[in-house]
């Protein structure tokens, strides 16, 4: 998927299990540019630089900063309330955690994932 401009559209990665990250980066950086952060912390500090990603994919839990706080103060800060967002989870009641979120989230799978279902859901997000 290109964007606007004809360069890959850039989707931001943001899991701490060094399994998902490689699945991951071997199933999509053949069609977008991935940018990998390890912790919410990170991701929010690359946003900061001025970075605008066009999707971005955040495990639910992590420590210290988890996806569901990074996601919430994503939305909240109004820059990337519109930036579509997949959350990850091993999480058994997942659904139920989406549900009582205060913020919209576009997508959101269970681990162990199927790649062709997140891919499909990527190209519906960013088309």
């Amino acid at each position: 998927m290109d964007s606007k401009d004809g360069s890959k559209k850039t989707i931001l990665v943001v899991d701490d299990e060094p399994s998902i990250l490689k699945l991951l980066n071997f199933i999509l950086s053949s069609e977008y540019t991935l940018v990998i952060k390890t912790s919410g912390i990170e991701a929010i500090a690359w946003l900061e630089e001025g970075n605008d990603p066009d999707l971005i994919i955040s495990d639910l839990m992590m420590p210290y900063f988890d996806g569901s706080t990074l996601i919430k103060n994503l939305k909240i800060s109004g820059f990337y309330r519109n930036t579509p967002v997949i959350l990850l989870s091993g999480a058994d009641d997942l659904e139920d955690k989406v549900k009582e979120m205060p913020f919209k989230i576009d997508c959101f799978l269970e681990k162990p994932f199927n790649p062709t279902i997140l891919k499909s859901h990527i190209t519906q997000l960013l088309s």
